[in-house]
């Protein structure tokens, strides 16, 4: 494992931390709003950064989970997947019964 020189710290360890200081551009009408929601820690206690920072991460989780979607969404219409499914539901059939009638005298 390779380990960073300064910290000691393993490379991804570190790079996980690591912080980029950026510009954004923002509509005002935004940045008001943001701003003020800010100011009220009841809303979100925290700073600029930190809002802007939960927020691009939600949106980053949000397309994943899209894209995890539409890959699993791919396979409503394939029809081999369909016929593999359906024949591996059909062999599993009395195993899955036993294990529930199993589970239902416990």
């Amino acid at each position: 494992m390779t380990r960073d020189k300064r910290s000691g710290l393993p490379l991804d360890s570190k790079r996980k931390s690591e912080k980029i200081r950026t510009t954004v551009r923002l509509p005002r009408t935004l940045y008001d709003e943001v701003h003020r929601l800010v100011k009220q820690d009841a809303v979100f206690p925290g700073t600029f950064n930190d809002l802007f920072t939960s927020a691009v991460r939600a949106y980053l989780k949000m397309l994943k989970r899209k894209q995890i979607d539409a890959a699993f969404g791919g396979m409503a219409n394939d029809s081999a997947y369909q016929n593999e499914a359906r024949a591996i539901a059909e062999e599993f059939a009395a195993s899955d019964w036993e294990a529930l009638e199993t589970a239902e005298t416990k």
